[in-house]
């Protein structure tokens, strides 16, 4: 199961809040709503933030095992 724990963890480090990512970037409401509950999402939106927040996809999103959430 892919969780995006680290990308809360990223955007406190690089100081960027959801407000900012919606007005100053035009991120999709939507997209960060999946994010928060850890559904699919489309690379391209990985590739967004990682661009945004100049970081790696691990900075972002990990791979968990179903039996450890």
């Amino acid at each position: 199961m892919i969780v995006y724990n680290p990308l809360w963890k990223t955007m406190i480090l690089k100081k960027i809040t959801t407000y900012q990512l919606i007005n100053d970037y035009h991120f999709s409401k939507g997209q960060l709503d999946r994010l928060k509950q850890n559904s699919n999402v489309e690379m391209n939106t990985i590739d967004i933030l990682c661009n945004i927040l100049k970081c790696r996809i691990e900075d972002i999103a990990e791979y968990v095992d179903d039996k450890s959430v």
